[in-house]
């Protein structure tokens, strides 16, 4: 592996956004020849830092890819440096200097010849500027297009996508509320409780939920200041609130060329603070039948707004029985390896294949679901204290045998400050539900990982307790965890 210091190239200037902008152009352009990007990659980079990277590198290393990978200087210890054929610095510590620098991403891109750039999620991966500098550099961005990107990446303008392509958004405002007496009004006519969201919003910032009219005022002025600070943006949208709802999501995978696949869907109602803390597929919420028709449905959406890549729906399961669309992550999720078990599936050699234009070598009928798979998230974080981060160096660490470990630490490995949390995930697969719990209990009481704290006792709690191992938990509760 070698190291590069990052050079200079003549900065590019992203283009406009609008309908003739670069997203579009690239669109036309690829409508018009198709044939111009078949052929899987000779050398990508990989924009992102943590266990995403080392993921997406195994299969580049399967494929014969070469790959890149960029760090900030906190990350030049990281292991998986110098798994890569060529790993240039971005910058200092702070992610607005290093992996959220578009221009430093791109340039390392370009000196390393690369002609793809792989995005992970977190960071970039949803951002359509950087899409478009992209493809204005001579690059292939792996995921949709800037266009599918902002059209999916708002809420407002997702949810009126996803209904006209067949979904059932939650009952709502039609578009961004203009004032809290127009969120008064709407919220008249759908039913209290409702939720106040921020239209750019993600991680539970922007948000407040609002139980009688007396308090829409305070919480559209609350949620709108603090979506303002947190997206530059203070537009709401308002919701019924569901009591009670399930996370769960559907797995897609869409080509270039309109055809499009789901891989099954995971539970992701056992969360903290909006962040989602196991995963599990198949849902125990629903059978097998009505949620096999839901991912077809997802799918057919997907391909119906014009989504390219892998990509997933997420819904909210109603007390009536019904799905309703929330929102839809325009990139490869964290719980992927979820689905990849349940179905033999490599996802991210899927996208590979896809942003080089080749056409989905599998259909429906070729998805094979088999037993049952969780995704335990191992998050350097205090549970017994508000779920504080708690960074510092590992001072001994066993992996569990036996189960799919994603992890980018390692003994003596020192966690920055600066980033997520997330520092591993445990994954188990068994031939049932009861086996998977089993399996995924053994894998924590195997597991040796000293000097930080981290969720794994909340983990073993939750899996440990009656609600979960009947299947009866929603996303109001950490079933076990009484603290």
């Amino acid at each position: 592996m070698r190291r590069a210091a990052l050079g200079t190239f003549p900065r590019a200037e992203v283009g406009p956004a609008g309908p003739e902008g670069a997203s579009c152009a690239f669109d036309r352009a690829l409508r018009s020849n198709p044939g111009k990007l078949l052929g899987m990659f000779r050398r990508i980079l990989i924009a992102n830092r943590g266990e995403v990277v080392r993921r997406v590198l195994r299969t580049c290393r399967r494929l014969g890819v070469e790959a890149v990978v960029v760090y900030s200087s906190a990350d030049r210890d990281a292991g998986y440096l110098e798994e890569a054929d060529e790993a240039v610095c971005l910058g200092p510590p702070p992610s607005a200097r290093s992996y959220l620098d578009r221009l430093a991403v791109v340039q390392a891109a370009r000196q390393t010849g690369c002609s793809a750039i792989h995005p992970g999620w977190g960071f970039l991966s949803e951002d359509p500027l950087f899409a478009e500098l992209c493809t204005q550099c001579g690059l292939t961005f792996v995921g949709p297009t800037p266009h599918v990107m902002r059209l999916m990446g708002r809420k407002v303008s997702a949810r009126r996508a996803a209904a006209a392509a067949g979904l059932d958004p939650i009952p709502g405002s039609p578009g961004i509320l203009a004032s809290a007496a127009e969120a008064r009004a709407v919220a008249d006519e759908v039913g209290y409780p409702v939720i106040l969201k921020a239209d750019a919003g993600g991680g539970g910032r922007g948000m407040r939920r609002c139980d009688a009219p007396e308090g829409i005022e305070e919480a559209f002025n609350l949620a709108s200041a603090e979506a303002e600070a947190a997206f530059a943006s203070g537009a709401l949208y308002l919701e019924r609130y569901l009591e009670g709802g399930r996370h769960i999501e559907f797995q897609v995978l869409v080509d270039t060329y309109g055809n499009a696949i789901h891989v099954g869907e995971r539970e992701c109602s056992i969360q903290r603070k909006h962040q989602k803390l196991i995963e599990e597929s198949p849902s125990p919420a629903l059978p097998p039948e009505v949620l096999a028709e839901a991912g077809v449905r997802a799918a057919q959406a997907a391909a119906r707004v014009g989504y390219v890549g892998a990509g997933t729906l997420e819904c909210l399961l109603d007390d009536s029985g019904a799905l309703r669309f929330m929102e839809m992550n325009a990139r490869l999720q964290v719980e992927h390896p979820v689905s990849e078990l349940r179905s033999g599936i490599d996802l991210v050699e899927q996208q590979l294949r896809i942003a080089a234009n080749e056409r989905l070598a599998l259909s429906q009928a070729d998805v094979q679901l088999t037993g049952s798979a969780i995704e335990l998230r191992l998050n350097a974080e205090d549970p017994e204290h508000d779920f504080r981060p708690d960074p510092g160096t590992i001072s001994r660490l066993r992996w569990p045998e036996g189960v799919r470990v994603e992890s980018h630490i390692r003994e003596g490995y020192r966690i920055p400050p600066y980033y997520d949390s997330l520092i591993a995930k445990l994954i188990v697969h068994a031939a049932d539900r009861p086996a998977a719990i089993q399996a995924a209990l053994q894998a924590l009481d195997d597991l040796v990982l000293e000097g930080v704290h981290t969720t794994a006792p909340l983990l073993r709690a939750v899996l440990s307790s009656e609600a979960f191992g009947s299947g009866a938990y929603d996303v109001r509760s950490l079933p076990g965890w009484e603290h």
